[in-house]
């Protein structure tokens, strides 16, 4: 199906093509001045100026072309020769008909689908998470939904932090305090046991507690450094050992990310790569690409057109240890070669730029990453306290992100009761709905801006049921299921949507039209506020159809049913357009 914006768009190129105006200067656009028209052209401009012509007398052109359209309502010529275009209500109608028959609600699929791997977690091992996790989370699931909405092969990677100084530290503390566990006796043969020495809770203690005493004395350091090594060479005891760092952690880490509402395909980490590491660094030497520089092995990235300096990415330190440089590459190799991705996209914070930016060059430059495949960092800034600081906890300090969770969820629950929501609902149920409006709070806070920016987290405005909010969003859809059930009781006949009978309605039409290019904009610019923007206004022209038409009193039963088949298909849209956002909707409230 075609959106709106694109059969507009080829009526007018066949009336550049009638004024002797090449078609490609025939696209439309969604008018900024909506007092002038519903759709505007600015090709004559454009062509003008390529073809040396008065750009008025091209629009005076094409707009005549345009009035005998039988789509167009009006036609008008403004300032230098833009093209005001207002469509007629039957053909708006019409398009909106064939929507609500549609399973994607306009929205096409990509010409050329491809393998997509996000990248959008990074925790790592034995460390709780915390409000740094969140944005990655967030702004990474809602690209991970919309790229396979349209149709891309597309797989969310956790990406792992499980190999490492880290697990090192790990080993070497719990043998300073239960050194009797047959994990560090060197003649154990096996087999170890299948439960884990230690919950994740005491694993999140024990990191802290390992890392404070390796830096504070040198020959803690040196045997986390040892067991680090010991465990990379495949010490049997401290492999099994690690493993349960792991498995505990992963467990801990899934019921966090569920409770957001973010799955991954893979729970992939820095070890699946670890193979392929020694490997790689031999045939990049072999081929001329790495070379010793003041005692490391690295890869020179920079490019002729660079207007600063950029390091060369190190392979391997005078040591010996590799970096995530080195481990980056190696994941791009197996994601390349075994998961035959043609797109990588890193959501991670925008203060990594540098350092993708040398993984990528040296990928592609190594043919790691063939030319047909692409690499994209995905930054996103951070999100702060009223002071503009990075968001912490009320005594300073990092916020874990399951407290945050809770934290919304309260909060959601305090409104709730100041807005008498869910009144009489059980204790189990209000708590389901008190999560969502809490989830859709925190997460709408986040995506209504464009990634790239830092926000202030204001939880008293962001958990509001008016307003720009997440909350805001889930009332729309669950007053929109209201009037539909009320309806079905009262065995009211419902219809499809007909020709507008006022402005509330037209724009509401107009509205639901709009989703496809607010999904496609958000996947070509790997950013979701667009589709935050195009939820939000979306509901704003329901309300306000609403408080204007009264759906169910409506006499005329035509009308009524028209409207009731309106109501269903905006509810339908919002619904899909909030599950892009990651964002769940309760039928009730």
């Amino acid at each position: 199906m075609k959106t709106l914006r694109t059969r507009v768009s080829e009526i007018v190129s066949r009336a550049f093509e009638e004024a002797g105006v090449p078609a490609h200067f025939g696209e439309a656009t969604v008018s900024n001045r909506p007092d002038l028209g519903q759709f505007q052209c600015n090709g004559a401009l454009a062509a003008a100026k390529e073809l040396g012509r008065n750009p008025r007398e091209i629009g005076r052109m094409v707009a005549g072309f345009l009035e005998e359209a039988s789509e167009f309502e009006a036609v008008s010529l403004a300032g230098p020769g833009f093209i005001n275009i207002t469509l007629t209500d039957s053909f708006l109608a019409d398009h909106v008909r064939s929507t609500a028959l549609d399973a994607r609600y306009g929205v096409p699929l990509l010409e050329a689908p491809v393998r997509v791997i996000v990248d959008y977690g990074g925790p790592n091992v034995a460390k709780p998470m915390h409000v740094g996790h969140l944005r990655a989370a967030i702004i990474g699931e809602s690209i991970k939904r919309i790229s396979r909405f349209l149709g891309n092969d597309t797989l969310g990677d956790v990406h792992l932090g499980d190999w490492g100084l880290q697990m090192g530290m790990l080993i070497a503390e719990l043998e300073h305090r239960r050194g009797d566990l047959p994990y560090f006796d060197a003649d154990f043969s096996g087999p170890y046991p299948l439960d884990p020495p230690v919950t994740v809770d005491e694993l999140e203690r024990l990191y802290p507690e390992a890392n404070a005493r390796a830096k504070a004395d040198e020959t803690v350091m040196e045997a986390a450094r040892r067991a680090t090594a010991e465990l990379q060479s495949g010490r049997p005891g401290y492999v099994a050992l690690w493993r349960h760092f792991v498995n505990v952690s992963i467990e801990s880490l899934k019921a966090d990310y569920h409770e957001l509402n973010v799955d991954f395909d893979l729970w992939l980490g820095e070890s699946d790569t670890q193979e392929r590491i020694q490997p790689m660094i031999d045939r990049l030497v072999e081929e001329g690409y790495a070379f010793q520089s003041e005692g490391a092995l690295v890869i020179d990235v920079t490019e002729p057109e660079d207007k600063r300096e950029l390091p060369p990415l190190i392979l391997r330190k005078g040591d010996g240890a590799v970096l995530y440089g080195t481990t980056d590459l190696a994941t791009i190799e197996q994601r390349v070669t075994e998961l035959e991705a043609r797109l990588i996209l890193y959501v991670v914070d925008k203060r990594q730029s540098d350092h993708f930016t040398q993984v990528f060059r040296a990928a592609h430059k190594t043919g790691i990453a063939p030319e047909c495949v692409q690499l994209e960092h995905i930054g996103f800034g951070t999100m702060n306290g009223k002071d503009g600081k990075p968001f912490k906890t009320r005594e300073g300090g990092v916020m874990r992100l399951r407290d945050l969770m809770q934290m919304v969820t309260d909060k959601a629950r305090e409104r709730m009761r100041e807005a008498g929501v869910a009144e009489g609902y059980g204790e189990e149920e209000t708590g389901s709905i008190a999560r969502l409006v809490g989830m859709a709070a925190l997460k709408f806070a986040d995506l209504m801006n464009h990634r790239t920016r830092d926000y202030v987290f204001d939880l008293e405005r962001f958990s509001s049921f008016e307003g720009r909010t997440g909350p805001y969003l889930l009332y729309t859809v669950v007053r929109t299921k209201s009037i539909l059930r009320n309806a079905r009781a009262r065995k009211i006949e419902e219809g499809t949507p007909g020709p507008p009978t006022s402005a509330m309605e037209r724009d509401l039409l107009l509205a639901i039209s709009a989703f496809p290019d607010a999904v496609h904009l958000a996947y070509s610019q790997r950013a979701p506020n667009h589709i935050s923007e195009y939820a939000y206004n979306l509901a704003t022209a329901f309300n306000r159809f609403y408080r204007e038409h009264h759906i169910l009193n409506e006499p005329d039963t035509g009308r009524r049913a028209s409207w009731l088949g309106l109501a269903r298909l905006s509810a339908a849209v919002l619904e899909k357009a909030l599950y892009l956002l990651g964002i769940e909707a309760p039928e009730r409230m």
